[in-house]
């Protein structure tokens, strides 16, 4: 289990201080995971990073291993935040088209319901998900970088969605397009095929930050230590309310949030991250492990 691993000792997890002696461990890669996709520990977070270079083309099984890698995770309280990424020069370019020529209208809803639900584990992680958009993220890639809670993307790394262009709509994930980018900018990306590039997407809120190529790492990095020295449990509160915001309407999510507000006070973690900022000092939280 992910939590065993020694690397994620609270003390190195939480305070963001890496080894004894101030010295972080190197990454350590989880075995059995699958051939197409890894997970590591790196600064304190989850590194999942798409395995099939050079474009880490999605086919079934990079989906199934996806699917099981976010929920291996999902199901271990001691991860606090994850950064999704690709090998190589790409984040992913979409599914490999390959897959898609031969499908029929039942192998087609086959395919695309086991996507929606990879994607969909990303989207309800019960951690803060961070897309690091080391290259081309397009199609099926780019649906999964918009279930991420955050974006970092390399200069001049191109976004989209070209599945009209191979004879597809565009969907599941591709619905939450509208509401990134608004719907003019939205119908134009669906409707022509064409990709934006990663400044073009800041530029339009679709990204958090754009960086070097050399630097996008550290852009991830700088996200997840915010995160990381934050309250776990406020934090945990804060993506469940994020996610359940998303399905309801405005009255219902302001009563989700005071009950949530309240619940946050059973633990000790509130007082503490309070103490710490009045006494001008980092916060120190309980185990989880």
């Amino acid at each position: 289990m992910f939590r065993s691993e020694r690397w994620l000792h609270p003390r190195n997890r939480i305070l963001g201080g890496g080894s004894e002696g101030g010295r972080r461990p190197p990454p350590r890669v989880l075995a059995g995971v699958g051939a197409f996709v890894r997970i590591e520990e790196r600064h304190g977070a989850a590194w999942i990073t798409l395995d099939r270079p050079p474009l880490n083309l999605i086919v079934p099984e990079l989906i199934a291993e996806l699917r099981a890698a976010v929920e291996q995770l999902a199901r271990d309280e001691t991860v606090r935040a994850a950064v999704i990424t690709g090998a190589g020069r790409a984040f992913t370019a979409g599914m490999q088209v390959q897959v898609l020529r031969d499908l029929t209208p039942v192998s087609a809803k086959a395919l695309i319901t086991s996507l929606q639900e990879a994607i969909h584990a990303v989207h309800d992680a019960p951690f803060p998900t961070i897309a690091m958009v080391n290259g081309a993220c397009l199609g099926a890639g780019f649906e999964l970088a918009m279930a991420c809670d955050l974006r970092v993307a390399a200069a001049g790394a191109p976004m989209g969605l070209p599945e009209v262009k191979v004879g597809a709509p565009s969907v599941i994930q591709a619905a939450l397009l509208p509401a990134l980018v608004g719907p003019g900018r939205a119908a134009e990306m669906l409707l022509t095929g064409e990709s934006v590039s990663a400044e073009q997407a800041v530029e339009w809120g679709l990204v958090n930050r754009v960086t070097s190529a050399t630097g996008l790492e550290a852009a991830a990095v700088e996200l997840v230590e915010k995160i990381l020295a934050c309250s776990p449990m406020a934090i945990r509160i804060q993506k469940e309310l994020m996610i359940r915001w998303r399905a309801t309407d405005l009255g219902s999510a302001i009563r989700l949030s005071i009950n949530a507000f309240a619940q946050n006070y059973a633990s000790t973690e509130a007082r503490e991250a309070a103490l710490a900022f009045l006494e001008k000092r980092k916060a120190v939280f309980p185990s989880r492990s």
